[in-house]
């Protein structure tokens, strides 16, 4: 089973009482602003999202983790990787994501659970090359993309939602290279 623990969050698989904290990050409409149409989304919706993350982890050995805040054990929201199918150009493709809770904005967590799930797409499953998109606009999206090493692939448009994206990308020998500067 994956999980992965940073200094204050636990990356982890998803469980049944995650659907309602989900849910209530879903429905915020700056949460969601940035999220294909920007529409909320209900209940439903969110735990068939969170079937699907399951389901990715059970065909691909990826997916998006649940993010666990390690002081208090709430769900801030997810980090983690992902098929992009929504954008066909990029494909094949593994994307990195993460949404976030209001409340966990601003704090360094997304950029520290995207550290993490970046570690266990190159390190733990090999992948050659990850992805990050955004929609234009969505600067702190950007910024974080950019801390994690990540550099400006292309700017297009989703064909979901007929707005304008811009998609980020690290192959795992830039990573290595990251960490070798580090280190």
């Amino acid at each position: 089973m994956a999980r992965l623990e940073t200094p204050r969050l636990v990356l982890r698989r998803w469980r049944d009482d995650d659907i309602m904290p989900m849910t209530a990050i879903n429905a915020d409409p700056d949460v969601m602003r940035w999220i294909g149409n920007g529409t909320p989304a209900d209940p439903e919706r969110t735990a068939a999202g969170i079937t699907g993350c399951e389901r990715a982890w059970d065909e691909h050995g990826f997916g998006l983790f649940a993010v666990e805040v390690r002081q208090t054990s709430e769900l801030a929201g997810f980090a983690g990787l992902a098929i992009p199918t929504f954008l066909p150009e990029v494909m094949p493709a593994v994307e990195i994501g993460w949404r976030l809770g209001r409340p966990y904005w601003g704090q360094g967590f997304a950029t520290e659970a995207a550290h993490a799930a970046l570690h266990f797409a190159f390190v733990d499953r090999e992948l050659d090359r990850i992805l990050s998109i955004h929609q234009i606009g969505n600067d702190a999206s950007e910024r974080v993309m950019r801390k994690i090493g990540m550099r400006l692939d292309r700017e297009t448009i989703d064909p979901s939602c007929n707005r304008p994206t811009r998609v980020y990308a690290i192959t795992r020998d830039e990573y290595n290279r990251t960490l070798a500067i580090t280190a």
